[in-house]
């Protein structure tokens, strides 16, 4: 079985959303404040204070008089809370993550509760200290025989409620055997080009909402801090800004779904969009384009359905190459979309020519990973051009499946050193 999160937006009654408001206010508080009580005691005494000890922390606070609104709420949000934090410093330390940061109440909160803070009774759920179940939109049914296991309620910026259900989903098996692989290249003007000569483009959704979404700041922007005007105004840009992303996330979810039941191989490149938003005339489209969550969205769609994503290094010069004779041209600046290759004299379209070559070296690296290369294999011809195969792991998602090894397939590729944590 494979767990998976159902979400739905709900609308609670004056009381419910009363009490959920303090929950989630409460949540961020004892989150703070863990927060600001392990990093001092790291800056003052360089002594590491884990999830018992702020368990602790939380039992005394309760017992103070200006904090005794704490017992209030549910005690099982609050210990979750804590326990996210604690994740949060994993993940900095593994090199996942930046440090924690505090929460702010103008983002919103959440607050997740486990099987003892909630019930589930014939379709209907009763969150702690709630008599009446909540009243929640059902776009779509929970798998049959499904029983939550956790539910995360969370409060947006605009003021909407949306909760998670994270459940056991039975439906999700492989796919049958697909004879189809494709590569694809990432890009602006268009959002994905598939090595069969598709184009996807790129809905540009920040674009198409730029002009309302600049006179919301700008009327933000005018009203005085702390008036009634003003927050109605930053309500207004939230909606805005979920808008845009509720439709960027809804059209990728379409697009990565259908790549996944088409194709049994997917080949992307591992692109650095870290530091290619440094870029100041490009990085708002590049932002718009949302590569991270296409490849993400690729990536455990393929684990649920036993398809294959193999992601080439971000060194490879999958655009320099061509992918009929394997010649590699010296440059490539981003104003040539068409480009002839010296050699055989062929014509290739940019983007088509890279993803042709993404697929050709993702042939090669599932040939090799089935038949169990090793690292330091001689170089193998893949669409004429001669390419050395290493093996590159980089992140908690490519640990397990070989398939999914990153790979280093440009000589002598730079690699950045890692960065060490902050004191």
């Amino acid at each position: 079985m494979t767990l998976q999160a159902f979400r739905y937006r709900f609308y609670p009654t004056p009381e419910q959303e009363s009490l959920l408001r303090r929950t989630v206010g409460c949540v961020r508080l004892v989150y703070n404040k863990a927060l600001a009580a392990r990093s001092q005691a790291w800056k003052e005494r360089q002594e590491k204070v884990g999830y018992r000890e702020t368990s602790k922390m939380l039992t005394k606070w309760k017992k103070e008089e200006e904090l005794q609104f704490l017992g209030e709420v549910s005690a099982v949000p609050l210990q979750e809370g804590l326990r996210h934090l604690d994740k949060g410093y994993a993940n900095f330390f593994a090199g996942r993550t930046q440090y924690p940061r505090f929460k702010k109440k103008r983002n919103g909160g959440s607050a997740s509760f486990t099987r003892s803070a909630f019930r589930w009774r014939d379709g209907s759920l009763y969150l702690a200290k709630c008599q009446v179940p909540l009243d929640i939109r059902w776009s779509r049914q929970l798998p049959k025989g499904a029983e939550p296991s956790t539910v995360t309620v969370r409060l947006s910026p605009s003021g909407r409620w949306h909760i998670s259900i994270l459940v056991d989903d039975n439906t999700i098996k492989p796919l049958p055997q697909s004879e189809k692989s494709i590569g694809v290249d990432l890009g602006i003007t268009h959002l994905a080009i598939t090595s069969d000569g598709e184009k996807v483009e790129n809905p540009r959704h920040l674009t198409k909402h730029y002009r309302r979404l600049r006179r919301a700041q700008k009327a933000l922007s005018r009203k005085m801090k702390g008036s009634r005007n003003r927050e109605k105004a930053r309500c207004k840009v939230a909606k805005i800004h979920e808008q845009i992303k509720d439709s960027r996330s809804d059209y990728l979810h379409k697009l990565t779904t259908r790549l996944v039941r088409e194709n049994q191989t997917i080949v992307v490149e591992d692109l650095s969009v870290k530091g290619m938003v440094r870029n100041p005339k490009l990085s708002k489209h590049i932002c718009d384009c949302a590569w991270g969550e296409f490849v993400n969205q690729l990536d455990y769609k393929c684990q649920w359905y036993g398809r294959t994503l193999v992601k080439v290094d971000k060194w490879f010069p999958s655009s320099k190459l061509c992918s009929s004779c394997g010649h590699k041209a010296d440059s490539m600046p981003l104003s040539v979309r068409e480009w002839t290759c010296p050699k055989c004299r062929t014509v290739h379209d940019r983007d088509i020519n890279a993803a042709k070559n993404l697929l050709a070296v993702g042939h090669t690296v599932t040939a090799r990973t089935s038949h169990g290369g090793e690292p330091s294999s001689p170089p193998v011809s893949s669409c004429g051009a001669s390419v050395r195969l290493e093996r590159h792991r980089s992140g908690e998602q490519l640990r397990k499946t070989p398939e999914r090894t990153a790979l280093s397939l440009s000589k002598g590729s730079r690699r950045g050193k890692k960065q060490e944590p902050k004191s």
